[in-house]
């Protein structure tokens, strides 16, 4: 089978988990409201979920990895396609400073003789496989490229995740001109490399009409379809809140969205997208009388109407075409951002319906989907679309290098949120909200020692997750306690100006009760068999604190 070698392979295939864990300082965050067209910014959290992070794509990678390892749904990146154009804005050509600072210090001095191609693949290869690591297994990649590393871009994602998980190398007609080519043939098409990470299960197919209707109304034949509840994740009233309405049945009964468990759930869509058609004439529905689980009643009952779709036309699954002619231009790309900004404000933007159409193939409404090439922030406004088109739950995190993060990217976001352009070029808002980070320092210091720079907040919040995979929040309880789950206590009993140790007498510090005790200090001078008697596992500073 053939295998990928370059110049400089050495250095960077394992280089992904040398690279420095940094805490992400959070810089501000972002709500909209459509409604009025304005939005706001705030110094505390939004919680929504949504990220932009400013900084180096590799660490700000590494930084995600404890929050969200094996998490991510949808990837999609758009690298530098190494055309060998110094005056792209993201320079073209892999000769950009940080990129080469970064291959002198990795690579060394082979990096002297590397080839334009070389470089590319020694700047992609870590960042892939760090992508991989934090894909969930039904995940999907999308990498675009043109000619000129396609050949090396699929030698790449075979080589990390086997060419077995290859879905497609999607053409996809960027120029319908045919391209900028002076002479000989002009192809004015790209190419869009699709991987799964071990399981295509999640991957939707194309509806075509196939099948019988085995229902009639006034209106003719149908068949049941989905239920109009949202079900699965994110699908509590909080999750979507103005999704929390009242609809009435053919009969008038008023019915709301509960769970079969009772809780308060969502509707699948708002008001004003497919819900309104129901609102106005309850037999838009089909409706039947479910039971709630055993033991279940909400206001005296166990049973309640429950809406489903009508499907008129019984679909077919198929599988996609991957000639992509009819999902967007570049030229598209140019013209929304021209319309957001008012000017041409960023170079060969991608469309926003093709990485819709993208991000659309996979399955889960309520995907994670990273971008981290972020550019002008085409992945967040897909994202957006998408949620307010079927009323998903989808979130995106975005990554950029340049300092234009902030002024482009994220500006992006907020005018798409909420609303831009005017006259017949008026888009309404999508809402939503997102957060604004910086890369900080590095949690651990050249000599792997935890860097108290950084803040002992951080340093709890890095362990705290580290054991439970969950957010922090600060208790407000005795020193040095960390929190309880699934029965287990944890204290991180470290001082900044001493060494600490875990002895009877800190013992004696010790005052929230479980069944198991995971207690770091310094050092520790009680005996192992006390320890065993009493269920507490002693963890060394820094020696056990888990890396990334």
């Amino acid at each position: 089978m053939p295998t990928l070698n370059w110049i400089g392979k050495d250095k960077v295939v394992s280089h992904h988990q040398d690279v420095p864990y940094r805490v992400l300082e959070h810089k501000y965050g972002f709500t909209a409201d459509p409604s009025t067209g304005s939005g706001h910014e705030q110094t505390e959290p939004t919680n929504s979920g949504n990220k932009i992070i400013h900084g180096d794509n590799l660490e700000a990678l590494k930084s995600l990895l404890p929050e969200y390892e094996g998490k991510i749904k949808c990837i999609y990146i758009d690298p530098p396609y190494n055309t060998g154009n110094e005056n792209w804005v993201y320079n073209d050509n892999v000769n950009h400073p940080k990129i080469k600072k970064w291959l002198g210090e990795v690579v060394g001095k082979d990096g002297e003789d590397l080839t334009r191609h070389d470089k590319w693949l020694c700047m992609m290869y870590p960042r892939v496989r760090m992508l991989q690591k934090l894909m969930a297994r039904d995940g999907l990649i999308f990498m675009s490229l043109d000619d000129n590393e396609l050949e090396n871009g699929l030698f790449l994602l075979n080589d990390i995740f086997g060419k077995k998980n290859k879905l497609a190398c999607a053409p996809w007609l960027a120029e319908p001109s045919g391209g900028k080519e002076k002479r000989w043939l002009r192809n004015g098409h790209e190419y869009i490399l699709i991987y799964h990470n071990g399981s295509a299960d999640s991957v939707t197919q194309e509806e075509r009409s196939s099948g019988k209707l085995d229902l009639k109304d006034n209106q003719g034949k149908y068949k049941k379809g989905r239920e109009l509840r949202k079900w699965g994740g994110a699908s509590q009233r909080e999750d979507r809140p103005g999704q929390w309405f009242p609809l009435t049945t053919p009969s008038g009964e008023i019915v709301w969205p509960h769970k079969n468990d009772g809780t308060e759930g969502h509707w699948r869509w708002g008001k004003e997208q497919k819900m309104q058609p129901i609102i106005e004439n309850p037999n838009v529905a089909h409706w039947e009388l479910c039971s709630y689980d055993s033991g279940v009643v909400v206001g005296g009952k166990t049973e309640r109407w429950v809406p489903f779709e009508k499907i008129r036309d019984v679909k077919k699954m198929v599988g996609w075409t991957t000639w992509l002619n009819s999902v967007g231009y570049n030229s598209d790309g140019t013209s929304t951002l021209k319309n957001i900004f008012g000017h041409k404000i960023f170079d060969t933007p991608k469309p926003v319906s093709l990485i819709e159409w993208l991000i659309s193939l996979h399955s889960d409404e309520s995907a994670l989907v990273l971008d981290s090439f972020a550019g002008s922030g085409t992945t967040a406004h897909a994202v957006l679309n998408l949620n307010k088109q079927d009323g998903g739950n989808r979130k995106f995190i975005l990554v950029e290098m340049e300092d234009y993060a902030n002024d482009i990217t994220a500006e992006r976001v907020k005018r798409v949120s909420k609303g831009y352009g005017s006259g017949n070029k008026k888009v309404e808002g999508t809402g939503g909200a997102f957060d604004f980070y910086e890369l900080g320092l590095p949690l651990f210091d050249e000599n792997q020692n935890l860097n108290e720079e950084v803040g002992l907040p951080k340093i709890r919040e890095y362990i705290w997750f580290s054991e439970t995979r969950t957010s922090f929040k600060e208790p407000n309880k005795e020193p040095y306690f960390l929190g309880i789950k699934d029965e287990s206590v944890y204290y991180f009993i470290y001082e900044k100006e001493k060494l600490t140790t875990l002895d009877y007498d800190a013992l004696e510090l010790i005052k929230t009760k479980g069944e198991q005790y995971i207690i770091y200090a310094d050092n520790c001078l009680l005996p192992k068999e006390f320890m065993a008697k009493n269920n507490i596992i002693f963890k060394k500073i820094p020696r056990d604190i888990t890396r990334f």
